[in-house]
């Protein structure tokens, strides 16, 4: 009885899942003898054994076969195809998921290419704001048009902060509450100092704004969107007490810019408000408490709290405990 197979009927099955004609010839032949040397192998397939070795190799590598001293032992097929089955699905979805990432590339590329095309052709659209009302409702009345708006914003004194919560904190809070706004803020570290401004603060954290502060900020600035950019009118200048002299910038290239220099900004900023754990045993350690006691007044062990430690100086930017525990003091965590 000929152990060879009919080509049309098995070969394209087993090739799909990436064994060539020879091997599944092979395989075909394995299984039919369980057990065989290189030898029984050759004669059964009618081939060269240095031919058959080649394919044998393949087929070990695969896992359709094993290999024990001179003797190779077929695999049972719901073993071995399985086998071969999971790894085609794992490559397809490999697969996908990089066509998945050429398309939001793509994407990306694209808004970079319209971006640069009004750069060139001189399509900015710049509107210049005079008064506080202007400005900081027109941020919500952009965010209603695409609810959720992201938006990113840098608050670089302490006045700007102040005039910003007292007058208009409370809209754009509930503008976050209730989905409209995804702020994050990065403000200078003075700005939010006086019990007053943490108090807005932490009620902006509540309804779902990332919060975090920096000793310096370079300027106020804002990114709504995609398409929409909020500028003085001279970088680095605070606002004017009486009046804003900003402008509204719609230019994605524009905008482009400033959400890459929040993020550097943000990356270098630590959270206004520490995680409880991390503020637990900075606040205990201030007390003097040893790592020991810390863990039993928490009720803990030892390896977690100084995994808390760890996690604080993380949050702080901090070298070393000592450190950890001025930046702390500094930042009103204690």
């Amino acid at each position: 009885m000929s152990t060879t197979r009919n080509p049309t009927s098995q070969a394209d099955p087993f090739e799909s899942l990436g064994l060539s004609a020879d091997q599944a010839a092979l395989y075909t032949a394995m299984l039919r003898l369980h057990r065989a040397t290189l030898t029984e192998l050759a004669e059964a397939v009618d081939r060269p054994a240095e031919d058959v070795l080649d394919a044998l190799d393949g087929l070990v590598r695969l896992g359709a076969v094993n290999r024990r001293r001179e003797e190779f032992l077929a695999r049972h097929p719901a073993a071995a195809i399985g086998r071969l089955v999971a790894e085609r699905l794992d490559r397809m979805a490999r697969e996908t998921r990089q066509i998945d990432e050429v398309l939001a590339a793509a994407g990306r590329l694209t808004h970079h290419y319209d971006a640069g095309h009004d750069w060139h052709s001189g399509r900015f659209s710049v509107e210049p704001l005079s008064g506080a009302d202007e400005l900081w409702e027109s941020v919500i009345g952009l965010a209603l048009q695409a609810p959720p708006a992201e938006l990113v914003m840098a608050v670089a004194d302490r006045r700007t902060m102040a005039r910003f919560a007292d007058g208009y904190g409370s809209q754009w809070i509930q503008a976050a509450a209730d989905g409209i706004l995804r702020p994050r803020m990065v403000v200078a570290l003075d700005a939010v100092s006086e019990p007053a401004m943490r108090e807005v603060c932490a009620r902006f954290s509540a309804a779902g704004a990332g919060l975090r502060a920096l000793d310096t900020v370079p300027s106020w600035f804002f990114a709504l969107g995609e398409g929409t950019a909020g500028l003085p009118a001279e970088w680095g200048v605070p606002l004017p007490e009486h009046s804003y002299n900003c402008y509204l910038v719609h230019a994605p290239v524009v905008v482009g810019t400033l959400r890459a220099l929040f993020e550097e900004l943000w990356a270098r900023a630590a959270p206004i408000f520490p995680r409880n754990n991390a503020q637990q045993v900075l606040r205990l350690a201030a007390r003097g408490l040893s790592d020991d006691a810390i863990a039993r007044h928490l009720g803990v062990s030892v390896r977690t709290v100084r995994a808390r430690f760890a996690e604080a100086m993380s949050e702080l930017g901090a070298q070393s405990r000592f450190h950890a525990g001025v930046e702390a003091a500094r930042r009103g965590w204690l």
